[in-house]
Parts: C-alpha cells; sequence; structure tokens
C-alpha cells in the first residue's frame, strides 16, 4: 500500500478497483480509507478509486495541526486529483465537506461530486435552526466533556451521534481508548463544519459550482442532515437528492450495496 507526501502532508492511501474513471474517496471522520471496501466492489467496474487516509486516521501521520484541518485535507484531495485528471468524487460525512471544498477551490479538477450526509452544521443552522436544536443541544454536551479534558465521555456523546445506531458499549475497551484518544481530531474540524471558515456559504460560492451532483442521506440520519442536503440543494445548480431506506448515518459500511447503486445510476447520467 503506497505512502508519500500529498498536500504536504505525509499520507497512506489505497487504490480500488479498474474502471475507466477515476474517482475519489475522502472517508468520515474517525475512519480510514478501508471503510470504502465495500462500495468498491460494486463501484470497481466503473471507477478506479483512490482512497486516502485523512491527517491522524488510519496509517496516515498523525495530525500536527499545521493548519485548518480542512483546508489541509482539501490539499491533499487536491494533489490525487491532479495525479490523475479530473475524477469522480465521493465523500461521507466530514469527508463529503472536504469534497465540497475541493469542487469550489478545483472545480476543474471535479467531474462530478457525490456527497453522503455532509456534516457541514453551518448550512443547517444558518437555513433551518429549528431542525437543528436536538444536535446542538447533543453538541454542547461534547464541548462541555471535551472542554473538562473528559474525552472518554466526549466519544460517548460523539459515537452516539453519529456512530450510525452502534451502541458505544458495542466496542472493546481498546477501541473505545483509541475513540477517545481521536477525540481532538473532531475539535479540529469545528471551524470548518461550524464557522465556515473555509467561505464555501459566501454569496455566490455554491451557485458557481457547474458540477453535477448527488446528496444522499440516510431515512434514520439525524434531523440535522435533511436540513443540511436541503439548504446545500437549494444553491448548488445542478443537484440531485437521494435517499437510503433504512440507514443511518454510516451508509457507506452498513447499506453500501444500495448508496453505490445510486452512485453508478447517478455515474451513468454524468
Amino acid at each position: 500500500m503506497p505512502r508519500g507526501e500529498r498536500g504536504g502532508f505525509p499520507t497512506f492511501w489505497t487504490t480500488y478497483g479498474q474502471g475507466p474513471r477515476a474517482g475519489l474517496m475522502i472517508h468520515c471522520s474517525l475512519a480510514d480509507s478501508g471503510i470504502w471496501g465495500g462500495m468498491a466492489q460494486s463501484l470497481s467496474g466503473a471507477l478506479t478509486m483512490t482512497a486516502f487516509d485523512m491527517p491522524g486516521h488510519g496509517r496516515s501521520g498523525d495530525w500536527d495541526a499545521r493548519g485548518e484541518m480542512s483546508a489541509v485535507c482539501a490539499g491533499i484531495a487536491s494533489d490525487f486529483a491532479q495525479e490523475t485528471g479530473p475524477v469522480d468524487v465521493i465523500g461521507h460525512s466530514f469527508g463529503a465537506v472536504i469534497a465540497l471544498r475541493l469542487a469550489v477551490e478545483r472545480p476543474h479538477l471535479v467531474r462530478s461530486l457525490v456527497m453522503i450526509e455532509p456534516v457541514f452544521f453551518a448550512a443547517g443552522l444558518r437555513s433551518q435552526p429549528a431542525a437543528c436544536a436536538a444536535h446542538l443541544s447533543e453538541q454542547c454536551a461534547f464541548e462541555a466533556a471535551l472542554n473538562a479534558g473528559d474525552l472518554a465521555a466526549a466519544a460517548r456523546n460523539f459515537i452516539g451521534q453519529w456512530g450510525g445506531g452502534r451502541p458505544w458499549d458495542s466496542f472493546s475497551a481498546d477501541r473505545q481508548a483509541r475513540i477517545a484518544q481521536q477525540m481532538p481530531l473532531i475539535a479540529a474540524a469545528g471551524p470548518a463544519l461550524y464557522e465556515d471558515v473555509g467561505g464555501l456559504l459566501a454569496p455566490g460560492v455554491l451557485e458557481g459550482v457547474d458540477i453535477p451532483t448527488l446528496l444522499l442521506e440516510g431515512s434514520n440520519a439525524p434531523e440535522i442532515i435533511s436540513a443540511i442536503n436541503a439548504a446545500l440543494a437549494a444553491r448548488l445548480p445542478r443537484v440531485r437528492r437521494g435517499v437510503i431506506g433504512g440507514a443511518g448515518h454510516m451508509s457507506v459500511a452498513t447499506h453500501a450495496d444500495q448508496v453505490s447503486a445510486e452512485v453508478l445510476r447517478f455515474l451513468a447520467e454524468t
């Protein structure tokens, strides 16, 4: 499995499939490139996919706070896309926000854009604040635990919100400890997700993303996800939405075949 510097950061990546089009896969927080294995089996005839581990994840280098997290990740993604030419970008959760930032900043590198439950909270909070109340309550508890230095409590809260329904107690003690140690990575993503430090929501920015886009969400996703996708769909000019029946936030792992079928239909159209 290859390693090297991408975006100036020591990065590990995996390649899947042998399809005629280049794909770039960007995983969610706390996962790694291996989470795409199930979907890659279905997409391998359509795409040759590069999936990288984000900083602090998998086998990439530890996060060293060298800059703003989403900007560093977008720089890594940009380097991969430049190597292959225009790519079909598929991002999940925080990875979907990175994919959107790449499409905004480097549109010539993006052939199509698939965002699976982007956690771009600023978009939902600005458009449908009432639909985001439950999330804000959970987020306050998360931040209180983090500020108190209780990483285990913060991790339990985070998994409760975004673990796709998997109970915290189902994780082994070692895995719980590893997740707790990764909580600073969640905090590092906050400025991009809540404050829009990348300026993606500025007037005219999303309207200028003239790229075919698919927005997906699980039918059992947190309410704020639907608010986010509605806000993005209202501004992106070439977008359609889809729902994965029975899925929670981790549909790329739990409902890989269903998500892949939606993606394949979308790719055929583009």
